[in-house]
């Protein structure tokens, strides 16, 4: 029987407020999922081991469940606590480094936020604000990622005055963005 998070979740929720059937539903439920879980990451352990574990995941689930935000998602909080209990496992039975491949939480681990649609238009709005040698130097080191000595050799200015100048620059964007200077 699959079972979705949604459902999961929804089960979970009216346990945490009381509903001793809907606990045995949703313990019934994600018995297998975690089962299955358990067996990937403990792969090493034999069936009574990861077997055990799973008796481990369902007891911390039992004791801590109230940590469970009923606004997050359920799965990671679940897998979680799996991941914690098989590493508990291998601790106990002296098993050196534990390799837990970061494929398997690509699902859970945030992703680079993406970028703002109107964050170009906006920098080159300020950068506009600015003078053009000190514009050029901004977009050179920030924007394009260019070293402060090839920048000078490109201006014909010293690497300390790039930076001299640059500080400043970005002083002068924070200010005409909003934003406080020390």
């Amino acid at each position: 029987m699959s079972v979705t998070e949604q459902t999961l979740a929804e089960l979970l929720r009216a346990a945490n407020a009381g509903d001793g059937q809907a606990y045995a539903r949703f313990l019934l439920a994600v018995t297998p999922v975690l089962r299955t879980v358990v067996q990937g990451r403990g792969r090493v352990l034999d069936r009574a081991a990861q077997e055990d574990v799973v008796q481990d995941v369902l007891l911390a689930i039992h004791m801590k469940r109230h940590t469970w935000r009923a606004d997050a998602p359920l799965k990671p909080w679940l897998y979680a606590v799996a991941r914690y209990k098989v590493a508990d496992a291998f601790r106990r039975l002296g098993v050196g480094r534990l390799h837990l491949p970061l494929e398997d939480f690509a699902d859970a681990l945030e992703s680079a936020p993406a970028p703002e649609p109107l964050a170009a238009r906006d920098a080159d709005r300020l950068l506009g604000q600015l003078d053009p040698r000190s514009a050029s130097i901004v977009r050179a080191a920030h924007l394009e990622g260019e070293e402060t000595a090839a920048i000078g050799a490109r201006l014909s200015m010293s690497e300390g005055a790039v930076r001299v100048a640059l500080h400043r620059a970005m002083k002068r964007l924070a200010v005409l963005a909003g934003g406080k200077v020390s």
